[in-house]
């Protein structure tokens, strides 16, 4: 049985009005104090300028007219309507250099320039060297002349920014495979929408995030971003864990203001994940308990679908959704794709009701390779609403601006207006009409 406010040790509200939130998994505190959540959630830009037609393919290293500043692509979705991605995409891999231009990509898998983990850290702590497919891939691509110059100009940006002189040209053949192995088995990469603005956009307020997608275009860029999470598991024996997050604009820590993902592997599973398994292996209704179940309890449902369900979360330092899967699978790469579908569809309703002037992030948890204990596929999307400053730093209790309550009752009018105006997906049910029962996370019970 769910105990109530005023006996629950996460979640008590005062008579004044003030929350105090324990994260049940990770410990987190938070207070949403009275009087603070009138705050706007979104940030308008500031002096927004009309577009030049550079600025829409142009504007950033992301943009399409500048494919050559970021490192070899390892794929790219394009437009198809018999195509291999949910019906309206087609997977291009491996394309050399010389053809980038020759068709549009909706969505790019690169290598990230700067990663986090470095090439170097797996090689040299874990023995880790390029498989024989990607030791292929850059031969041939280092063999075709603009394959090599393409290298060559991303290496000279990477080693200016890190205050080298040294020059891709003058490096011999083994030093530019060295140098250039990250571009073809690193571990960290980046997914890259199209749109740095929307089509119609006529100033430069009208950046193109997630909301800004259609439907077809979300589950495609979902679904790639599950693809390259197996792929990166697949390629490295050492990875424990494959980190999926979004950063959406510069609050957020956005180094361009142009929609992407980024997947990075990494060799444990993370403080977060342990603290939540080791609690959950004690009590698997744990996820149930504290995820939706509380949700129903306290009105906090947002939506729903066949495969999924979106409420507004407690405990997490900024005003958070999460969308959890509740399919029986718990890692989405393995999952039916009407499944990963569904909770594509939850997390695309939920960045259009935001709009594309909230800074917010996108938090993926999965079950990690390896670990028996089951860990229902979710993504968190936190607002980055405000700021944690020296209050926050000296006591750890993080102060919200915004009420789970109070988000609540600010998403469901617009996800409405989104459902009316049809700019979400079909079948999405909203507040009430949601009817979730208890349990609803199959893969945690």
């Amino acid at each position: 049985m769910t105990a109530s406010v005023d006996d629950n040790p996460f979640y008590r509200e005062l008579p004044d009005g003030t929350i105090k939130q324990t994260n049940p998994f990770s410990g987190v505190q938070v207070w949403p104090v009275p009087g603070r959540g009138a705050r706007p959630l979104s940030r308008p830009i500031v002096g927004p300028r009309p577009l030049a037609n550079a600025d829409r393919v142009s504007a950033c290293a992301f943009c399409a007219d500048r494919v050559l500043e970021t490192p070899p692509e390892k794929c790219r979705l394009v437009p198809d309507p018999f195509g291999d991605v949910r019906g309206s995409f087609r997977t291009l891999r491996h394309l050399p250099a010389s053809e980038l231009s020759a068709s549009t990509a909706e969505f790019r898998r690169v290598p990230n320039l700067f990663e986090i983990l470095t090439w170097q850290y797996w090689h040299d702590n874990h023995g880790v060297d390029l498989s024989a497919e990607a030791r292929d891939w850059q031969e041939s691509y280092l063999a075709d002349q603009a394959g090599l110059s393409h290298v060559q100009r991303v290496l000279d940006a990477k080693f200016s920014a890190q205050g080298l002189s040294l020059r891709a040209a003058a490096l011999n053949p083994a030093e530019l495979r060295r140098e250039s192995a990250p571009f073809f088995g690193g571990g960290h990469d980046v997914i890259i929408a199209r749109r740095h603005y929307t089509d119609d956009a006529a100033t430069t307020a009208g950046l193109a995030g997630s909301g800004q997608l259609s439907v077809a275009e979300h589950r495609a860029f979902i679904a790639l971003t599950v693809s390259s999470t197996a792929d990166l598991y697949a390629a490295n024996p050492e990875a424990r864990y494959v980190a999926v997050f979004q950063n959406w604009l510069e609050p957020a820590g956005a180094s361009f203001d142009h929609l992407h993902k980024q997947l990075v592997a990494i060799d444990e599973i993370g403080a977060s994940n342990e603290a939540a398994l080791e609690k959950v292996n004690g009590d698997p209704y744990l996820f149930n308990r504290w995820g939706p179940d509380f949700a129903i309890d306290h009105h906090l449902m947002l939506a729903a679908n066949d495969h999924a369900v979106a409420f507004v979360a407690f405990g997490h330092r900024y005003p958070s959704v999460a969308i959890w899967s509740t399919g029986r699978i718990d890692q989405p790469w393995e999952m039916a794709d009407e499944e990963v579908d569904g909770l594509a569809d939850l997390l695309h309703a939920i960045h259009v009701a935001l709009g594309s002037d909230v800074a917010c992030n996108e938090e993926w948890h999965h079950r990690p390779i390896g670990v028996g204990t089951a860990m229902p596929w979710h993504v968190v999307l936190k607002l980055r609403v405000s700021n944690p400053a020296g209050f926050e730093g000296g006591t750890k209790i993080y102060v919200n601006t915004i009420s789970p309550a109070s988000l609540c009752a600010r998403l469901l009018p617009r996800l409405m207006e989104a459902r009316n105006a049809g700019r979400i997906a079909e079948g999405i049910r909203l507040g009430e009409e949601c009817e979730v029962g208890r349990g609803v996370i199959a893969a945690a019970r």
